[in-house]
């Protein structure tokens, strides 16, 4: 049986396409009011339309205006399951939150560290420095905020450097701004269904000797396992930053998260 009161708690998720609908489905269910915030329209177009869901789209650029935000919209909870490596709206929200007592529920995916001959974890983007470089092609599947200056680097290795990023507006502006052969960038949504195969083709048609992503437990970061596995590739894979929250509960599975949701409410 649903709550009724659950209509006046208004939620607001942070998320890419990966953990924000389920979580949105979820508390749509249970008849809570959502604001989902995506970076692009494409993103939004992830989650189910329903009366009750909210799709705000665009960056959110400091504190304050995630403060004005909550208020507002009057949001009863924030849900922080943004992409690993997103660290500085990870940091401006849990301050926000701290400074207005709003509670914050952060949603992280769980750290699988595979076991692999050919799996290397390295702390940072530049961090391939156990191995020669030299005419060697490697791929960065790394987004587009750190592509030019990764690119430059290992281009200064004199490796020779391909990229894979995201059909996006800024993704492609910022690949074909960057020092990367425009025959060398591939625009390519990443596999979501088990069946890496274009990207498979791209690293045999590229002849990849070297895969670099980061470690975010998301699709992307399964494919390129599942492809370099048992090859004669390599993937280096950059460990997820420590975020450090002080003002959050946190959670790694769904239902976990909901449940502490529904029991806040109901002791409120």
């Amino acid at each position: 049986m649903q709550n009724q009161g659950n209509c006046y708690k208004n939620v607001w998720i942070l998320s890419g396409t990966f953990d924000g609908p389920p979580i949105a489905n979820r508390l749509l269910e249970l008849n809570y009011s959502v604001f989902a915030s995506v970076l692009t329209y494409k993103a939004g177009q992830a989650y189910i339309e329903n009366p009750k869901l909210h799709i705000i789209t665009g960056k959110l650029n400091n504190k304050d205006e995630i403060i004005n935000f909550i208020k507002k919209n009057k949001i009863k909870f924030v849900i922080d399951a943004t992409h690993p490596f997103a660290v500085i709206i990870s940091k401006n929200l849990n301050n926000a939150c701290k400074e207005i007592n709003t509670p914050l529920l952060l949603f992280e995916r769980r750290s699988l560290i595979n076991t692999d001959n050919n799996f290397f974890y390295i702390d940072d983007l530049k961090d391939i420095n156990n191995v020669d470089l030299e005419n060697k092609n490697i791929l960065l599947a790394i987004g587009s905020r750190f592509l030019n200056d990764t690119a430059n680097y290992y281009m200064n290795t004199k490796a020779n450097v391909f990229t894979r990023v995201l059909p996006t507006y800024e993704s492609i502006t910022k690949a074909f701004g960057s020092c990367i052969k425009n025959s060398n960038i591939a625009i390519l949504e990443p596999s979501k269904n088990n069946e890496n195969t274009l990207e498979k083709k791209l690293c045999d048609f590229w002849e990849i000797d070297y895969v670099l992503c980061r470690e975010s437990g998301s699709y992307s970061q399964k494919n390129w396992e599942s492809i370099v596995s048992g090859s004669k590739m390599k993937l280096f894979l950059v460990k997820r930053p420590k975020v450090k929250n002080d003002y959050c509960y946190s959670f790694n599975e769904y239902q976990n998260l909901i449940d502490h949701i529904i029991k806040t409410n109901i002791d409120n």
